[in-house]
């Protein structure tokens, strides 16, 4: 009887967090629940196996709550499973002069194991690295390490988890540090020069997260990324945008993003390549993205190995193919998200958060 009730109480407190998950507010404990879809869906489908072993009279109750939550939080993820269509279609060769090889990497500020991340990013040589929470002190090995072949570079070293630095072979152009919605975080923006002469206009960025010892509610983060999906789809141009955006792929906000600026999401359809939490196996989702406009496909994609973060680095391959653009699947913007973007833009400026550090 105890056990049933059990599985009874974990059923609700799984669908109660599934539900959640759907409310339309900023509240960070509110929207924590889009991030473990997963897990929840694991728990859920453990918890209607066990129900095999239940009190007959709680059974169907539970299994019933069960199937509600596996279905919903299901129906979130799959597309970054390879059982959906994928929306960036692969690239048919690999064009040196046409692509461009991105890593991103959070290094988490106190990590000091530098050589880890160093080490492979020799061995696979990327065109462009991006380092957030970089400081003072990665900006010394990162440029002792790297400046001579990457040499054009955009250094921002701070030391509240928000510094970054851009290391590039390609030449940059107009580049900009901007603060968009907060003093304290900054991003990058410009134009990459590919070896073919074609300029991509690049956005690099990380927005506040959702957590007590953050920011009590997602107001800031969310309305960065809707001001700069309103920035690209003033643009028609080619457009990458990357970093580590403290929001899930699958989450409402990430969602409207890729809607009002029409930016493809490279995960949808081959898998999630989870880079948060790199220490728990069992608590990962994706938290580092690399979106583009139709005008690309993907040469390739990994998650590379620990370099002693809670991040995972990642690494992608782009090609610049214009000419296959109408082969992939741009989303499209839904009625609302224009009007809903500029409200919590406006909403974000209009209150500044109050912080204590």
């Amino acid at each position: 009887m105890i056990f049933s009730v059990v599985l009874f109480g974990l059923s609700l407190l799984l669908l109660a967090a599934t539900i959640l998950g759907k409310v339309p507010l900023h509240d960070w404990w509110v929207r924590a629940c889009e991030f473990p879809r997963v897990q929840i869906l694991s728990l859920a489908l453990l918890c209607a196996v066990l129900t095999a072993f239940s009190n007959e009279t709680w059974q169907l109750i539970t299994l019933g709550i069960c199937l509600i939550v596996i279905l919903v939080q299901g129906c979130h993820i799959v597309p970054w499973t390879p059982l959906y269509p994928v929306q960036m279609q692969k690239a048919e060769q690999d064009d040196g002069d046409h692509c461009i090889t991105l890593l991103i990497s959070n290094v988490l500020t106190p990590n000091h194991q530098s050589e880890s991340l160093i080490s492979q990013i020799l061995e696979h040589q990327p065109d462009v690295i991006l380092t957030l929470e970089s400081d003072d002190w990665w900006q010394e090995k990162l440029d002792a390490a790297l400046e001579a072949d990457w040499p054009n570079t955009v250094k921002i070293p701070q030391d509240n988890l928000y510094g970054m630095h851009l290391y590039s072979r390609l030449p940059l152009h107009d580049v900009k540090v901007k603060r968009l919605i907060q003093d304290d975080i900054p991003s990058i923006h410009g134009r990459f020069e590919l070896k073919n002469g074609k300029k991509i206009r690049f956005h690099a960025v990380h927005p506040r997260p959702p957590a007590p010892n953050e920011s009590e509610s997602t107001l800031w983060r969310d309305a960065e990324l809707l001001l700069v999906s309103r920035q690209i789809a003033e643009h028609d141009g080619p457009t990458l945008l990357f970093g580590d955006l403290n929001d899930v792929a699958w989450s409402r906000t990430t969602r409207m993003f890729c809607r009002v600026s029409g930016m493809l999401d490279l995960r949808r359809g081959r898998g999630m390549f989870s880079t948060f939490n790199a220490d728990h196996w069992f608590l990962r989702w994706p938290l580092d993205h690399i979106f583009t406009s139709e005008h690309f496909t993907l040469g390739g994609m990994q998650r590379l190995k620990h370099i002693g973060s809670d991040h995972f680095p990642i690494i992608a391959t782009l090609c610049y193919r214009p000419s296959r653009a109408d082969e992939n699947d741009q989303p499209e913007r839904e009625e609302g998200d224009k009007e809903y973007a500029r409200e919590t833009i406006l909403e974000a400026k209009a209150n500044p958060e109050e912080r204590d550090d």
